[in-house]
Protein backbone atom coordinates (compact mmCIF):
# COMPACT_ATOMS: atom_id res chain seq x y z
CA UNK A 1 0.00 0.00 0.00
CA UNK A 2 1.99 3.26 -0.85
CA UNK A 3 1.95 6.01 1.48
CA UNK A 4 0.10 8.64 1.68
CA UNK A 5 1.11 11.81 -0.27
CA UNK A 6 1.14 14.89 2.41
CA UNK A 7 -0.75 17.71 1.57
CA UNK A 8 0.90 21.23 1.05
CA UNK A 9 -0.57 21.78 4.26
CA UNK A 10 1.02 19.36 6.63
CA UNK A 11 4.16 20.32 5.47
CA UNK A 12 3.77 24.22 5.33
CA UNK A 13 3.67 26.35 2.62
CA UNK A 14 5.55 25.73 -0.52
CA UNK A 15 7.77 29.06 0.19
CA UNK A 16 11.65 29.49 0.09
CA UNK A 17 13.38 27.65 2.44
CA UNK A 18 16.96 28.91 2.69
CA UNK A 19 17.71 25.84 4.36
CA UNK A 20 17.63 23.56 0.84
CA UNK A 21 21.13 25.95 -0.08
CA UNK A 22 23.16 24.75 3.27
CA UNK A 23 22.52 21.39 2.89
CA UNK A 24 26.35 20.31 1.49
CA UNK A 25 29.35 22.63 1.23
CA UNK A 26 29.94 22.60 -2.17
CA UNK A 27 26.61 24.29 -2.76
CA UNK A 28 27.52 26.41 0.30
CA UNK A 29 30.35 27.91 -2.21
CA UNK A 30 28.65 28.30 -4.77
CA UNK A 31 26.02 30.78 -3.68
CA UNK A 32 28.65 32.28 -1.37
CA UNK A 33 27.57 36.60 -1.35
CA UNK A 34 30.99 37.46 0.29
CA UNK A 35 34.77 36.13 -0.31
CA UNK A 36 37.91 36.19 1.73
CA UNK A 37 41.12 35.64 0.26
CA UNK A 38 44.99 36.37 1.17
CA UNK A 39 44.83 39.27 -1.67
CA UNK A 40 42.52 40.83 0.23
CA UNK A 41 45.19 41.54 3.03
CA UNK A 42 47.95 43.67 4.13
CA UNK A 43 50.59 42.24 6.77
CA UNK A 44 52.06 45.44 8.96
CA UNK A 45 55.63 44.98 10.07
CA UNK A 46 57.28 47.03 12.85
CA UNK A 47 61.11 48.12 11.63
CA UNK A 48 63.16 48.92 14.25
CA UNK A 49 67.17 50.55 14.09
CA UNK A 50 69.71 48.30 14.69
CA UNK A 51 70.81 44.82 13.53
CA UNK A 52 69.90 41.11 14.32
CA UNK A 53 66.66 42.55 16.48
CA UNK A 54 63.84 40.10 16.63
CA UNK A 55 61.54 41.21 19.66
CA UNK A 56 58.35 39.84 20.20
CA UNK A 57 55.70 42.05 21.48
CA UNK A 58 54.47 41.25 24.55
CA UNK A 59 50.42 42.02 24.00
CA UNK A 60 50.97 40.86 20.54
CA UNK A 61 52.24 37.41 20.22
CA UNK A 62 53.45 36.40 17.01
CA UNK A 63 54.38 39.53 16.38
CA UNK A 64 57.83 41.05 16.27
CA UNK A 65 59.87 44.26 16.06
CA UNK A 66 62.07 43.35 13.23
CA UNK A 67 65.58 45.10 12.19
CA UNK A 68 65.87 45.99 8.74
CA UNK A 69 68.66 42.63 8.41
CA UNK A 70 65.56 40.10 9.27
CA UNK A 71 63.05 41.90 6.59
CA UNK A 72 64.57 39.83 3.36
CA UNK A 73 63.03 36.77 4.92
CA UNK A 74 59.51 37.65 6.12
CA UNK A 75 59.26 39.65 2.94
CA UNK A 76 59.94 36.40 0.61
CA UNK A 77 57.22 34.58 3.04
CA UNK A 78 54.79 37.16 2.84
CA UNK A 79 54.56 37.02 -0.97
CA UNK A 80 55.05 33.19 -1.17
CA UNK A 81 51.83 33.09 1.11
CA UNK A 82 49.80 35.27 -1.18
CA UNK A 83 49.52 38.33 0.55
CA UNK A 84 50.04 41.14 -1.82
CA UNK A 85 51.29 43.89 0.28
CA UNK A 86 53.21 45.08 4.01
CA UNK A 87 52.74 48.65 5.55
CA UNK A 88 55.63 49.40 7.31
CA UNK A 89 56.23 51.39 11.19
CA UNK A 90 59.58 53.00 11.58
CA UNK A 91 61.23 52.99 14.89
CA UNK A 92 63.98 55.08 14.74
CA UNK A 93 67.82 54.91 16.70
CA UNK A 94 66.80 58.90 17.77
CA UNK A 95 64.19 61.31 18.38
CA UNK A 96 63.89 64.52 18.68
CA UNK A 97 60.97 67.53 19.38
CA UNK A 98 60.25 67.25 15.22
CA UNK A 99 60.85 63.72 14.31
CA UNK A 100 63.23 64.83 11.71
CA UNK A 101 64.39 61.55 10.99
CA UNK A 102 60.94 60.72 9.38
CA UNK A 103 62.15 62.22 6.40
CA UNK A 104 65.87 61.39 6.48
CA UNK A 105 66.71 59.20 3.16
CA UNK A 106 68.75 57.29 5.14
CA UNK A 107 65.55 56.67 8.23
CA UNK A 108 64.56 52.94 8.93
CA UNK A 109 61.56 53.02 6.67
CA UNK A 110 63.42 54.33 3.90
CA UNK A 111 66.31 51.47 4.16
CA UNK A 112 63.66 48.71 4.79
CA UNK A 113 61.57 49.78 1.54
CA UNK A 114 64.97 49.15 -0.59
CA UNK A 115 65.43 45.76 1.42
CA UNK A 116 61.87 45.01 0.80
CA UNK A 117 62.00 45.17 -2.49
CA UNK A 118 65.08 43.55 -3.53
CA UNK A 119 63.38 40.34 -1.50
CA UNK A 120 60.39 40.17 -3.07
CA UNK A 121 60.14 42.84 -5.67
CA UNK A 122 56.33 41.90 -6.63
CA UNK A 123 55.72 42.89 -2.88
CA UNK A 124 53.37 46.44 -2.57
CA UNK A 125 54.73 48.12 0.25
CA UNK A 126 52.91 50.92 1.75
CA UNK A 127 54.54 53.12 4.54
CA UNK A 128 52.59 54.70 7.41
CA UNK A 129 53.21 58.53 7.21
CA UNK A 130 53.12 60.17 10.74
CA UNK A 131 55.60 61.29 13.53
CA UNK A 132 54.87 59.93 16.54
CA UNK A 133 56.86 56.87 16.86
CA UNK A 134 59.57 59.80 15.63
CA UNK A 135 59.10 62.58 17.94
CA UNK A 136 60.56 62.67 22.02
CA UNK A 137 56.79 63.64 23.04
CA UNK A 138 54.99 60.88 21.34
CA UNK A 139 52.50 63.51 19.75
CA UNK A 140 51.91 63.58 15.93
CA UNK A 141 53.85 66.12 15.33
CA UNK A 142 56.01 69.45 16.41
CA UNK A 143 54.31 71.11 19.10
CA UNK A 144 53.07 74.48 20.07
CA UNK A 145 51.88 76.47 22.82
CA UNK A 146 48.57 78.03 22.18
CA UNK A 147 46.17 79.06 25.41
CA UNK A 148 48.73 78.11 27.98
CA UNK A 149 48.68 73.98 26.68
CA UNK A 150 50.80 72.48 23.82
CA UNK A 151 49.33 71.04 20.69
CA UNK A 152 50.55 69.60 18.24
CA UNK A 153 50.89 72.24 15.36
CA UNK A 154 48.90 71.18 12.38
CA UNK A 155 50.45 73.56 9.71
CA UNK A 156 54.09 72.62 10.62
CA UNK A 157 53.23 69.46 10.73
CA UNK A 158 51.91 68.73 7.27
CA UNK A 159 54.46 70.46 5.90
CA UNK A 160 57.10 68.11 7.26
CA UNK A 161 54.88 65.32 6.15
CA UNK A 162 55.06 66.52 2.63
CA UNK A 163 58.84 66.01 3.49
CA UNK A 164 58.60 62.83 5.11
CA UNK A 165 56.04 61.30 2.12
CA UNK A 166 58.75 62.62 -0.99
CA UNK A 167 61.42 60.76 1.21
CA UNK A 168 59.35 57.30 1.30
CA UNK A 169 58.46 57.90 -2.56
CA UNK A 170 62.56 58.13 -3.57
CA UNK A 171 62.94 55.15 -1.77
CA UNK A 172 60.77 52.74 -3.43
CA UNK A 173 57.18 53.01 -1.42
CA UNK A 174 54.21 52.08 -3.66
CA UNK A 175 51.75 53.62 -1.50
CA UNK A 176 51.83 56.28 0.99
CA UNK A 177 49.05 55.76 4.00
CA UNK A 178 48.71 58.89 6.09
CA UNK A 179 47.45 58.54 9.61
CA UNK A 180 48.61 62.01 11.65
CA UNK A 181 44.86 63.00 11.23
CA UNK A 182 45.77 66.81 10.69
CA UNK A 183 43.65 69.43 8.90
CA UNK A 184 44.89 69.34 4.98
CA UNK A 185 47.49 66.61 5.10
CA UNK A 186 46.12 64.97 2.49
CA UNK A 187 46.46 67.89 -0.13
CA UNK A 188 49.67 68.77 1.49
CA UNK A 189 51.27 65.43 0.63
CA UNK A 190 49.62 65.82 -2.59
CA UNK A 191 51.18 68.40 -3.55
CA UNK A 192 54.86 67.32 -2.31
CA UNK A 193 54.61 64.43 -4.22
CA UNK A 194 53.72 65.59 -7.56
CA UNK A 195 56.49 68.47 -7.10
CA UNK A 196 58.68 65.83 -6.13
CA UNK A 197 57.84 63.79 -9.67
CA UNK A 198 56.00 61.37 -8.24
CA UNK A 199 52.72 62.20 -9.36
CA UNK A 200 51.91 58.50 -10.00
CA UNK A 201 52.24 57.44 -6.50
CA UNK A 202 48.63 56.77 -4.77
CA UNK A 203 47.72 57.91 -1.49
CA UNK A 204 46.15 56.00 1.24
CA UNK A 205 44.13 58.22 3.88
CA UNK A 206 43.29 57.06 7.16
CA UNK A 207 40.45 59.30 6.78
CA UNK A 208 38.57 58.14 9.46
CA UNK A 209 40.52 57.33 12.36
CA UNK A 210 38.69 57.22 15.77
CA UNK A 211 40.47 57.97 19.05
CA UNK A 212 40.39 54.55 20.21
CA UNK A 213 41.04 52.17 23.90
CA UNK A 214 41.87 49.61 20.89
CA UNK A 215 45.31 51.16 20.07
CA UNK A 216 47.08 50.30 22.92
CA UNK A 217 49.52 47.39 22.40
CA UNK A 218 50.31 49.09 18.79
CA UNK A 219 52.21 51.74 21.28
CA UNK A 220 54.15 49.34 22.53
CA UNK A 221 55.16 47.93 19.56
CA UNK A 222 55.92 50.93 17.66
CA UNK A 223 57.39 52.94 21.40
CA UNK A 224 54.81 55.93 20.38
CA UNK A 225 53.06 56.50 23.69
CA UNK A 226 52.48 60.02 24.21
CA UNK A 227 54.20 61.65 26.97
CA UNK A 228 51.35 63.61 27.98
CA UNK A 229 47.84 63.98 27.75
CA UNK A 230 46.30 62.10 24.45
CA UNK A 231 45.58 62.03 20.94
CA UNK A 232 41.74 63.23 21.05
CA UNK A 233 42.60 66.92 19.96
CA UNK A 234 43.43 65.19 16.37
CA UNK A 235 41.96 62.09 16.19
CA UNK A 236 38.08 61.60 15.85
CA UNK A 237 35.88 61.24 18.69
CA UNK A 238 34.00 57.60 18.57
CA UNK A 239 30.50 59.21 18.70
CA UNK A 240 30.61 60.60 15.56
CA UNK A 241 29.39 59.05 12.54
CA UNK A 242 28.59 62.15 9.82
CA UNK A 243 31.90 63.99 10.63
CA UNK A 244 33.12 60.72 9.53
CA UNK A 245 31.75 60.81 6.08
CA UNK A 246 32.83 64.91 6.03
CA UNK A 247 36.33 63.83 6.87
CA UNK A 248 36.21 61.19 3.79
CA UNK A 249 35.33 63.47 1.65
CA UNK A 250 37.59 66.53 2.74
CA UNK A 251 40.29 64.07 1.83
CA UNK A 252 38.70 62.61 -1.58
CA UNK A 253 38.72 66.41 -2.49
CA UNK A 254 42.26 66.77 -1.76
CA UNK A 255 43.11 63.52 -3.86
CA UNK A 256 43.31 60.81 -1.81
CA UNK A 257 43.35 57.77 -3.62
CA UNK A 258 42.00 55.09 -1.32
CA UNK A 259 40.65 55.88 1.99
CA UNK A 260 40.35 53.69 5.13
CA UNK A 261 38.43 53.48 8.38
CA UNK A 262 40.54 52.20 11.62
CA UNK A 263 39.56 50.89 14.35
CA UNK A 264 37.58 48.40 12.10
CA UNK A 265 35.76 45.86 14.72
CA UNK A 266 33.89 48.76 16.38
CA UNK A 267 33.16 50.84 13.49
CA UNK A 268 31.50 48.57 10.56
CA UNK A 269 28.72 50.44 10.32
CA UNK A 270 30.65 53.65 9.19
CA UNK A 271 32.71 51.17 6.50
CA UNK A 272 29.94 50.74 5.16
CA UNK A 273 28.52 54.12 4.91
CA UNK A 274 32.15 55.31 3.47
CA UNK A 275 31.67 52.84 1.18
CA UNK A 276 28.21 53.41 -0.19
CA UNK A 277 29.00 57.11 -0.01
CA UNK A 278 32.20 57.55 -1.96
CA UNK A 279 32.90 54.27 -3.72
CA UNK A 280 36.48 54.35 -3.90
CA UNK A 281 38.74 51.51 -2.73
CA UNK A 282 37.89 51.38 0.71
CA UNK A 283 40.67 49.28 3.91
CA UNK A 284 40.29 48.84 7.56
CA UNK A 285 42.47 48.17 9.96
CA UNK A 286 42.19 45.14 12.23
CA UNK A 287 43.99 46.70 14.81
CA UNK A 288 46.70 45.49 17.82
CA UNK A 289 43.68 45.58 20.29
CA UNK A 290 41.72 43.70 18.38
CA UNK A 291 44.51 41.06 17.48
CA UNK A 292 45.53 41.11 20.97
CA UNK A 293 42.22 39.95 22.29
CA UNK A 294 41.60 37.21 19.98
CA UNK A 295 45.03 35.65 20.70
CA UNK A 296 44.21 36.02 24.70
CA UNK A 297 41.10 34.51 24.47
CA UNK A 298 42.80 31.77 22.13
CA UNK A 299 45.51 31.00 24.67
CA UNK A 300 43.03 30.21 27.31
CA UNK A 301 41.10 27.92 25.37
CA UNK A 302 38.07 29.94 24.81
CA UNK A 303 37.64 30.70 21.25
CA UNK A 304 38.99 28.62 18.06
CA UNK A 305 41.50 31.36 16.91
CA UNK A 306 41.22 29.98 13.71
CA UNK A 307 37.30 30.11 13.34
CA UNK A 308 37.24 33.61 14.55
CA UNK A 309 39.52 35.28 12.82
CA UNK A 310 38.23 34.12 9.37
CA UNK A 311 35.03 34.70 10.35
CA UNK A 312 36.23 38.55 11.69
CA UNK A 313 37.73 39.23 9.01
CA UNK A 314 34.95 38.28 6.83
CA UNK A 315 32.57 39.86 8.54
CA UNK A 316 34.83 43.43 7.28
CA UNK A 317 34.77 42.28 3.45
CA UNK A 318 31.11 42.24 3.92
CA UNK A 319 30.73 45.14 5.49
CA UNK A 320 32.44 46.69 2.30
CA UNK A 321 36.05 47.02 2.98
CA UNK A 322 38.30 45.98 -0.06
CA UNK A 323 41.41 45.43 1.72
CA UNK A 324 42.44 44.77 5.38
CA UNK A 325 45.22 45.64 7.32
CA UNK A 326 45.78 42.88 9.78
CA UNK A 327 48.11 41.14 11.96
CA UNK A 328 46.27 37.92 11.45
CA UNK A 329 47.69 38.24 7.18
CA UNK A 330 50.18 35.57 6.98
CA UNK A 331 47.94 32.57 9.60
CA UNK A 332 44.73 33.84 7.52
CA UNK A 333 46.45 33.39 4.31
CA UNK A 334 47.78 29.46 5.32
CA UNK A 335 43.89 29.01 6.51
CA UNK A 336 42.60 30.39 3.55
CA UNK A 337 45.19 28.30 1.69
CA UNK A 338 44.27 25.22 3.17
CA UNK A 339 40.59 24.76 4.20
CA UNK A 340 40.37 21.06 5.13
CA UNK A 341 43.42 21.33 7.57
CA UNK A 342 41.79 21.86 11.06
Amino acid sequence: MNAAIPSPDSRGPLVHRPRRLRGRPRLRDLVRETTLDAQDLVYPLFVHHGEGVRREIGSMPGQYQLSIDQLDQVARQTAGLGVPAVILFGIPEHKDAIGSLAWSDQGVIQRAIEVIKRAAPDLIVMTDLCFCEYTDHGHCGPLIEYQGRMEVDNDRTIELLALQAASHARAGADVIAPSGMMDGMVGAIRGGLDVAGFDQIPILSYAVKFASGYYGPFREAANSAPGFGDRRGYQMDPANGTEALREAALDIEQGADMLMVKPALAYLDLVRRVKEQFRVPLAVYNVSGEYAMVKAAAARGWIDERTVVLETLLGMRRAGADMILTYHALDAARWLANPAAR
